[in-house]
């Protein structure tokens, strides 16, 4: 074994990259052409020889080179290679920015790439407006679960119900980022906070399926004395039954008034970033009462992109608020959401008009599939759908009437 004094006058031969002295059991301490001394350990494992840093001479000494080697020796002998468990403890107590700010920014921008941009800017709002201010500048280990739950029941207080469960959903997934360089002790701490959320009415999304009830809504859309722009989107959203975010970013290029279609690009529709890029547009057939309100929106609008251009600014389209406040105002907010429409639309016209419910999922550009197991196509039975919701369209101008309503269940059994 190497004494203090050997170790002190080794040195590296001239002309060669290092020295390297035996010690014992795989220990040994390698001299490089400058003088520097590091004690290395050589070992084998899952048949790779491998070999362990375990600090420079003279700060560390051949006593304390062999500690260092037999605790390795027993670590593997444990079956932990060392060299792993080395990085792994050296992760675990890196602590060079573990913010939850900057564990909220790397997430981010990892995941981002995977997101439509809608998609990524609701979770940055939900950073930059709802939890920086509360927890950004906060050490990961640090945060209690009410300081997480303090911030998301402040967007409950300004009403938004739904807002306040998406926050909560992005903290989660900053904490579940940051949980495999978290010591082990700690969890997610977000976990059985939804349970101390305000509840939520029964349902996502309020749908009137009643038709009398239905009727009443279409009398009273029609007689609302609002602007322009947000009577007319009013009046389309039961006929379309369309998403919200896509009515309201409708734009005159899109339309081909005279075929009565609308077209949305596949960038616009649901789906995933790639499907986004290369998924073929949604169509929409146009009933002629839809087609008939556009043509009297288009002098007014027709000039720019977005048929329902935002108030503050042209370039960009009709807040998402808009129809929601109206329903409010006109007293139905809290049985109709401007997304319900699509439920109304797809229950009733099964129930009381017996549709194709295929050709129904279609147009609300539903994935689905049909009874053989094949993924149903949005392209094919357009002329059916035409007729579809030409038919729904009529079926509501008479309910608007006040026509009376034909339970169809009871006239099939009959």
């Amino acid at each position: 074994m190497l004494t203090d004094a050997e170790c002190r006058n080794a040195t590296c031969p001239p002309g060669k990259p290092r020295a390297r002295l035996a010690d014992a059991g795989g220990l040994y301490l390698e001299v490089s052409p400058n003088g520097s001394k590091r004690w290395f350990w050589k070992y084998r494992t899952e048949g790779k020889e491998k070999r362990l840093a375990l600090g420079s001479y003279p700060s560390t000494g051949p006593k304390d080179a062999r500690a260092a080697r037999d605790a390795a020796k027993a670590q593997k002998t444990g079956g932990n290679d060392p060299i792993k468990a080395r990085k792994v403890a050296k992760l675990m107590t890196d602590t060079t920015d573990q913010t939850f700010k900057a564990m909220a920014l790397e997430w981010f921008e990892l995941q981002r790439p995977n997101w439509s941009e809608s998609y990524a800017v609701r979770h940055r709002r939900n950073l930059d407006k709802d939890l920086f201010p509360y927890v950004g500048a906060l050490p990961m280990t640090e945060i209690h679960p009410m300081q997480v739950l303090t911030a998301v029941q402040a967007v409950e207080k300004r009403g938004s119900l739904e807002a306040a469960r998406r926050v909560l959903d992005t903290a989660s997934q900053v904490f579940k980022h940051w949980l495999p360089m978290a010591p082990p002790q700690y969890r997610n701490i977000t976990e059985g906070l939804r349970a101390r959320l305000q509840p939520r009415i029964e349902g996502r999304f309020p749908a009137i399926t009643e038709p009398r009830r239905f009727g009443e809504l279409l009398r009273a859309i029609y007689a609302y004395k609002g602007g322009p722009l947000v009577t007319v989107a009013l009046r389309l959203a039961p006929l379309l039954y369309q998403r919200p975010g896509n009515l309201r970013a409708m734009e005159w290029a899109e339309l081909d008034l005279d075929a009565a279609l609308w077209t949305i690009p596949g960038a616009k529709m649901k789906r995933t970033v790639k499907d986004k890029e290369t998924g073929p547009p949604h169509l929409v057939p146009l009933p002629s009462q839809a087609v008939a309100l556009l043509r009297d929106l288009q002098p007014l609008t027709g000039h720019g992109k977005y048929v329902f251009p935002g108030e503050r600014s042209h370039d960009r389209p009709l807040s998402d608020n808009s129809v929601r406040s109206a329903l409010y105002a006109m007293g139905y907010g809290s049985e109709q959401s401007w997304h319900g429409f699509r439920a109304s639309a797809r229950t009733m016209m099964v129930d009381e008009l017996d549709a194709d419910p295929l050709a129904i999922e279609a147009n609300l550009a539903h994935a689905v599939k049909d009874s053989n197991g094949r993924s149903y196509n949005r392209t094919q039975y357009l002329k059916k759908r035409f007729d579809q919701i030409q038919q729904w369209a009529d079926y509501l101008d008479r309910l608007r009437d006040g026509a009376p309503v034909i339970d169809l269940n009871a006239h099939r059994a009959a």
